[in-house]
């Protein structure tokens, strides 16, 4: 029977969750920074304070029995809200201070993290970012686990529980071989897609989406097809790839002046009103009480790819 005055401590509840998303026990002893023994002692105390099992534990695996399951948001929504009690009493009402997890996807993260951090490190001095880079189907889960405190991504997500806030729209550059008839070309059509090879980031890729998205809607089918068995996990490889004679590509405006000032690249644009552009945002838990502090964080962001795009534009006017 379990101690009706029994209160589980804050750590008891870290200990937990953290073993519960990790369903590894050394690993969550690294992650709180204590021992295997102590990270089982706490979650013993809570068990036998709750008089329930929360883990099954094996010489194998580590399994959430159905009761932690049930529990595990509860105590989530705890650490969430002790974590923003502390952060109002240093007086962080408005301001980013403390840890924050930063989930980017990988088509944002290279060109927007440059002028970010410095920027973060100057006007947020007792902040303590941590920064994920991932695809979003995994910033997404993490996101919903607690790993992850906030997330660039490309919106919508369509996920339930979050909050998504659009930070801007961004649109998309076509990167050819400086003899391809399109190179320089700055009303180009979306039709145009149908005369080029794209060369496409690997799957799970959000921005792999969006040009297939692009491709139908301009009934340029060969383009999504071209070069299937090539599989590229980053833009700078595709750019190579380009670069060597493979076909052309896209990419988003603010990637340009990182992946694009070289020689032997040719670089189109879009006609206005083609609508070739993807919107970036953020994404939180809507359970989170940082709004207010993810709205500083998110004019930050918008200051950085404002200045971004003005390095980028600089390159096409070469």
């Amino acid at each position: 029977m379990s101690n009706k005055e029994y209160k589980p401590t804050l750590a008891q509840l870290r200990t937990f969750v953290t073993i519960a998303e990790h369903k590894h026990f050394g690993t969550a002893a690294s992650k709180l920074h204590i021992s295997q023994p102590s990270l089982s002692q706490a979650l013993a105390a809570l068990e036998s304070g709750l008089d329930i099992q929360l883990i099954e534990r094996s010489t194998r695996k580590v399994i959430v029995t159905p009761a932690g399951k049930e529990l595990l948001p509860f105590a989530k929504a705890t650490l969430e809200a002790a974590d923003a009690f502390v952060s109002h009493a240093e007086g962080a009402h408005g301001a980013l201070r403390g840890p924050l997890t930063i989930g980017v996807i990988p088509t944002v993260a290279p060109y927007l993290l440059p002028g970010l951090l410095p920027l973060l490190k100057q006007e947020f001095a007792e902040l303590r970012p941590r920064i994920v880079e991932e695809q979003t189907e995994h910033l997404l889960a993490q996101l919903r686990d607690g790993r992850v405190d906030i997330a660039i991504l490309a919106l919508p997500t369509e996920a339930t529980g979050l909050t998504e806030v659009p930070l801007y729209d961004e649109e998309f550059v076509v990167v050819t071989g400086a003899d391809s008839p399109h190179a320089g070309n700055r009303k180009l059509s979306l039709e145009a897609l149908g005369d080029l090879e794209l060369l496409l980031l690997d799957d799970g890729h959000c921005l792999r989406d969006q040009v297939i998205d692009l491709c139908k809607r301009a009934d340029a089918r060969n383009a999504s097809t071209a070069h299937s068995d090539t599989r590229a996990a980053s833009l700078t490889t595709v750019i190579q790839l380009v670069m060597a004679g493979f076909g052309a590509t896209l990419v988003p405006l603010s990637a340009v002046a990182t992946e694009c000032d070289r020689p032997g690249l040719g670089l189109a644009t879009f006609a206005e009103g083609a609508e070739a552009h993807r919107t970036v945002g953020m994404a939180y838990r809507a359970s989170s009480t940082r709004g207010e502090e993810f709205a500083a964080l998110g004019e930050m962001i918008a200051q950085v790819y404002a200045a971004a795009v003005e390095d980028s534009t600089a390159v096409l006017a070469k």
